[in-house]
């Protein structure tokens, strides 16, 4: 599966701004990477706040995926992540693959790795899924 057509040209400026690339969305699995380069804290290695946007942004688009079919938006309720061990270079690729895709909730685990396929980080995102307010 690749990007559906709606959601080819969905960037928010964060994204763009760390070099967020979304490489595969369903509303089961959504996968893309992010350049570990000016995604790093003062010691050079991969920051735990990119982790966060990078399965923020992927479970939030795979939900939305979800949503979308059910005449909705996803909204983030909770996020939380285990970081492994780090990375100085490279990409880091995320793949969020759905836990629960319920008519009001829907839960994914995003799982991070390096060029090298080790485990950078595992994280876990809750979104809830409501009308959206026009």
């Amino acid at each position: 599966m690749t990007v559906p057509p709606e959601f080819a040209d969905m960037h928010s400026p964060l994204d763009a701004k760390m070099g967020f690339e979304l490489l595969e969305l369903s509303a089961e699995k959504a996968v893309g990477r992010m350049p570990v380069e000016g995604n790093t804290q003062p010691f050079g290695l991969w920051h735990g706040g990119a982790t966060g946007v990078i399965a923020e942004t992927l479970g939030s688009l795979a939900a939305n995926a979800h949503a979308f079919a059910h005449g909705k938006i996803a909204v983030g309720l909770e996020l939380n992540a285990t970081h492994h061990r780090s990375a100085r270079s490279g990409w880091v690729t995320g793949t969020a693959t759905a836990l629960s895709l319920g008519s009001r909730i829907a839960a994914y685990q995003i799982e991070l790795v390096d060029d090298d396929g080790r485990r950078i980080a595992t994280a876990r995102l809750t979104c809830q899924l409501v009308e959206e307010k026009k």
